[in-house]
């Protein structure tokens, strides 16, 4: 075990994944020597060599149809997309060729060994051209996977789960998180789970969701709860596509409420599909309206990004609305 941040453990598994897999290539923007915008790729050049890590020109459009064309023949591309917020220029080679071309060889091809990695989220003042939390445009694409981890240990288990992984994968890496979660971590090969859910905290009165930074609100929120004698069940859904719904369903089934907690904007975001869902499964069993604590419809601020951004008191005061309710 070692102490590490999310950055050090998204570079060790990197660091693994190419040692186990000759065929497991990184490449992006700046990944090369210089080892990316948030050096999440340091190292991995002056170890393993140009041919398996190196820099792209600057075409996001390009890197995914790289990557689909490389992993086609076989090998494992993990392309890094600067910050998510610049993956749209890829959206059609996502959307339209990485997602769907396995359904459309009839299983004869695949490009099942693609991640792409990209930053995404708010917290460090990037503006709306750096903080954005692009997650729901991927979630409503059958054919893809969408994983988001929360500290080091789901960082590095999820990652080399996903460079195994049999389906294309969208990686989102919390930058705020990148060198603010700390914890000690297994420096073996370990993989985690693609599709469940971990119950983080278990509790009686309500169940709090989210994935990725907003853990960390929702945690606080809870001991904010906690005082108050309210308690709370806390789950990381990890998975976004596809989503583990027993596992949510059975805590809303226990707790009776339900408060979905997400940085991108409240409409049509991953929470709306979770509510819809729960409202089928759990209608008997809810005793108040499922409840969502969001971005507002409006682009990423600078100035105003700590109003925008869900925290732990605007979930409390949602989390006291909805046990009163």
């Amino acid at each position: 075990m070692k102490q590490m941040n999310l950055l050090q453990a998204v570079n060790q598994a990197l660091h693994l994944a190419m040692e186990r897999d000759d065929g497991v290539l990184c490449f992006g923007e700046d990944v090369g020597h210089f080892g990316g915008v948030f050096r999440a790729t340091s190292g991995l050049q002056d170890k393993f060599g140009e041919a398996r890590c190196f820099n792209t020109p600057l075409t996001e459009q390009g890197i995914a149809g790289f990557a689909n064309g490389l992993a086609a023949k076989g090998l494992k591309p993990v392309a890094e997309i600067q910050f998510a917020d610049y993956i749209f220029p890829a959206f059609d080679q996502l959307v339209n060729e990485t997602a769907k071309f396995r359904y459309r060889s009839g299983n004869e091809f695949n490009v099942g060994g693609l991640v792409v990695r990209a930053p995404y989220g708010g917290g460090i003042a990037g503006g709306h051209y750096h903080s954005q939390s692009p997650e729901a445009y991927f979630v409503h694409t059958p054919g893809l996977r969408v994983v988001i981890p929360r500290g080091p240990v789901q960082a590095k288990g999820l990652l080399l789960a996903a460079i195994d992984c049999a389906d294309p994968v969208i990686f989102f890496e919390p930058k705020r998180l990148y060198r603010a979660a700390v914890a000690e971590v297994d420096e073996g090969y370990y993989q985690l789970p693609l599709d469940r859910a971990e119950i983080v905290r278990k509790g009686r009165d309500i169940t709090l969701l989210g994935w990725g930074a907003q853990l960390e609100y929702l945690l606080k929120a809870a001991d904010m709860a906690e005082k108050e004698g309210i308690s709370c069940e806390v789950i990381d859904l990890q998975s976004l596509l596809p989503w583990d719904e027993e596992t949510v369903v059975n805590s809303v089934l226990k707790t009776g409420r339900l408060l979905i907690s997400h940085e991108a904007p409240l409409t049509g975001g991953v929470g709306a599909e979770i509510a819809a869902t729960v409202q089928e499964r759990c209608f008997l069993y809810l005793e108040s309206p499922v409840a969502r604590v969001c971005g507002p419809d409006t682009p990423f601020p600078l100035a105003l990004e700590k109003h925008y951004m869900p925290d732990e008191h605007k979930i409390f005061d949602a989390l006291e609305a909805t046990i009163h309710f």
